[in-house]
């Protein structure tokens, strides 16, 4: 009989665990709450594997932290990148992906796995018995937290994550904006970009500020954002022209339309493979939906557009796990159970997945009685498990994205210009010894 392992938790890195341990033998159960009948205040659908913010998993340059991480996916036969590689659209050097497709294709690769079952039902207290691994991301069921947080004894961190708007090509005006990729990378012509002058930039700036945003409860007030993620206001908050050295600068790009630089730049990132919807690249709000139509319309190029999907704010919830977890994303108090994903305190689509590849791997090979060796270090698979499991300091844990600030030193100085390319090609030579 093949031996079982259950996962609850249908996103990232659920997906991924599930994929990797089936792909060792192990008969596993997926378990996913969001259905026809229930959903999140975040997802829009009951797919396995949505994209609830961006439809980008940033660089894929492989001497980025972030494209090095994709590269060592890749040689691990991670579902996540290969269903990303398949449905890919048009993004520069990002990798960005038809969210609809990716998430359908997804789903259909782990209905079509001879040793995997999905489960549509809500798991609302930690499993007694058996091997689980939680992957519950950062908008776990309440009463399912509230149960990890007893177990545990420590207290609930959290923060909040914002969503950018979704808008449709067809309302754009293009005798105002204009494709163009910053510094022309990748096809040269993957971003749509409007323009704003120095009027109207400063003015779009005071509109954020006095604009109508979402009232958080009392319970939420204190609760941290994440820095990767700020709502563009939060960042407008911190000086009239930080958003003109952000999401908005203009550098890299050249307006056709006209002699004067622009002062600020707009850019929307391609969202479906039909290149009919675009998302408004690092408008991440808590604007209420009327004041991001007004704001938002006022752009030069967009007055016109129609929504697809407003932006949004939602509470993400994570766990300390320097302190709970072991080196194998064990839970110390209950080893049968591992966490795994954004619930860990990794930060990003693609960490999320990785962090679920090694927790599928790990629980695999425990079921078969092998040996389990970590990643080495200067991987980026072992310096983010690292990071999360005894590398960062607990008393002041915080969500964090893959970055080369995680990984051992390079034993010989170089120039800082060949730096990044270093610490790739030192990686990608350890894993595919770990790989042996």
């Amino acid at each position: 009989m093949k031996k079982s392992l259950n996962i609850i938790g249908g996103g990232l890195a659920g997906c991924e665990a599930a994929w990797q341990a089936a792909n060792l033998g192990i008969q596993v159960n997926l378990y996913e709450m969001r259905s026809s009948t229930h959903k999140t205040p975040a997802h829009q659908t009951d797919g396995l594997a949505e994209l609830v913010c961006s439809n980008s998993l940033r660089s894929d340059d492989v001497n980025s932290a972030i494209g090095l991480l994709h590269e060592e996916m890749r040689r691990l036969d991670s579902l996540i990148l290969k269903i990303a590689d398949s449905t890919k659209v048009p993004a520069g050097s990002a990798l960005a992906v038809d969210r609809d497709q990716f998430s359908q294709m997804i789903e259909q690769s782990l209905n079509q796995h001879p040793n995997i079952t999905i489960y549509r039902e809500r798991m609302l207290k930690l499993p007694e018995i058996g091997n689980w691994i939680i992957a519950t991301g950062p908008l776990t069921d309440d009463s399912l937290m509230q149960d990890i947080m007893k177990l545990s004894g420590a207290e609930n961190l959290a923060f909040f994550d914002a969503i950018a708007p979704i808008v449709y090509k067809e309302g754009i005006d293009f005798s105002k904006a204009w494709l163009q990729s910053r510094y022309d990378k990748g096809e040269g012509k993957d971003y749509i970009n409007c323009p704003l002058n120095k009027e109207q930039y400063y003015q779009f700036v005071e509109d954020l500020l006095l604009g109508d945003k979402t009232e958080f409860k009392e319970w939420e007030k204190n609760t941290p954002y994440f820095d990767g993620c700020l709502p563009i206001e939060v960042m407008a908050q911190r000086g009239k022209d930080t958003l003109s050295f952000g999401p908005m600068k203009p550098v890299g790009l050249t307006n056709p339309h006209s002699d004067e630089r622009p002062f600020a730049v707009v850019q929307l990132r391609q969202d479906n493979k039909l290149a009919t919807l675009y998302n408004i690249v690092g408008f991440q709000t808590k604007l209420k939906y009327k004041a991001q139509q007004e704001i938002f319309s006022k752009i030069p190029g967009l007055e016109s557009v129609e929504f697809a999907r407003f932006g949004g704010i939602h509470r993400n919830s994570f766990i300390n796990s320097p302190i709970l977890l072991t080196e194998s994303l064990q839970l110390k108090l209950r080893p049968n159970i591992r966490f795994a994903g954004q619930i860990t305190g990794v930060e990003g689509y693609v960490e999320s997945a990785a962090c679920g590849l090694l927790a599928g791997r790990f629980a695999g090979l425990d079921l078969l009685e092998q040996e389990i060796i970590l990643p080495p270090v200067d991987t980026a698979l072992g310096a983010l498990l690292n990071h999360i499991t005894g590398g960062a300091e607990a008393a002041c844990f915080q969500p964090m994205n893959i970055n080369f600030g995680l990984f051992p030193p390079l034993a010989k100085r170089c120039k800082k210009t060949d730096r990044k390319a270093a610490y790739a090609k030192r990686a990608l030579e350890s894993l595919e010894v770990w790989i042996k």
